[in-house]
């Protein structure tokens, strides 16, 4: 059995060793593909592969369709519209995410671009403290519920809305379970997004609902792109002088907030949510461990395609 790590992006050498050796302790052969840039080199990486972990690397029909021998995606990460799901099933190959390894890393930086929008983006001026804000959390799973953890610390008043997450396991962990994305807003003064893009959640961060939140209201992304309707949200800002916006992915119409709203908006440059060296190592040893699981056992308890 061949398992290909195909990164474009790569994991830490820390990383790969680890999975080397939770894949070659299995009696599984390991070949890496990193920095390939090209797609024919991944189309030509992956005939004979019957095991592949990826990051933010494009699984597609063409992919699926060169790789004769596969079994099984990982996607190292929580997030996988990277991977064409339909066409993993049409194939028959099971897709995988590694939920929760990069949870904490996600939630610290949500708490970076916090502190920076609350202090002005560190331009010298006055500014507010985190404590005894309303906080928001809009989906409780894994990175929400680091969120919750570390909201606690700075003394926050923690609220969350979950369409599939019951009320009694929200305010288990001490947090204010609320019965819609309308009283969130509405209650919040700072909203922190951990979504993911579906046909339900696309755009669904629009103005009606951001307008609900009280003055200064501060929403931070760190979830997908796709779930802000940024035409909604650049009128808004602009009807709304008081509101901020910052994210970890930055918008299509960066260029245009970035102009308009100095001072009130921040992107980082690239998506860093899970860019630290412990949730690299996580995510990638998980999908290891999963690959093995499924190889030998059949375990397809993080399978994400049906």
């Amino acid at each position: 059995m061949k398992v290909l790590v195909a990164t474009d992006k790569p994991f830490a050498k820390i990383a790969v060793d680890g999975i080397r050796k939770e894949i070659e302790a299995a009696g599984y052969e390991l070949a890496l593909l990193e920095k390939y840039g090209e797609k024919a080199k991944l189309l030509e990486a992956v005939k004979d592969a019957d095991a592949i972990i990826i990051r933010s690397d494009v699984i597609d029909a063409e992919v699926l369709d060169a790789a004769k021998e596969l079994k099984i995606v990982v996607r190292a990460g929580a997030g996988y519209d990277n991977v064409d799901l339909e066409a993993a099933t049409a194939h028959n190959v099971c897709v995988m995410n590694t939920p929760g390894q990069n949870s904490n890393a996600v939630a610290e930086l949500a708490f970076g671009l916090m502190v920076m929008a609350v202090r002005n983006m560190y331009n010298g001026a006055s500014g507010t403290e985190l404590k005894g804000k309303k906080l928001g959390i809009h989906a409780y799973g894994n990175v929400g519920r680091n969120v919750a953890r570390i909201a606690k610390g700075f003394g926050m008043d923690i609220y969350a809305y979950d369409a599939y997450c019951p009320k009694e396991v929200i305010e288990a962990d001490g947090v204010k379970a609320v019965a819609s994305t309308e009283e969130l807003y509405a209650t919040c003064n700072i909203v922190s997004l951990h979504i993911p893009a579906t046909p339900e959640t696309k755009n669904s961060i629009n103005y009606d609902l951001v307008d609900k939140m009280p003055k200064n209201g501060l929403l931070v992304n760190t979830a997908r792109k796709e779930v802000i309707n940024e035409a909604d949200l650049l009128r808004l800002m602009n009807d709304r002088p008081d509101l901020e916006y910052v994210t970890d992915i930055m918008p299509v119409h960066h260029a245009e907030f970035a102009d308009h709203f100095p001072g009130r908006y921040f992107s980082t440059p690239k998506k860093m949510g899970a860019q630290t060296a412990e949730a690299n190592i996580n995510a990638g040893i998980a999908a290891a461990r999963q690959i093995v699981g499924f190889l030998k056992d059949g375990c397809e308890k993080f399978r994400v395609n049906k």
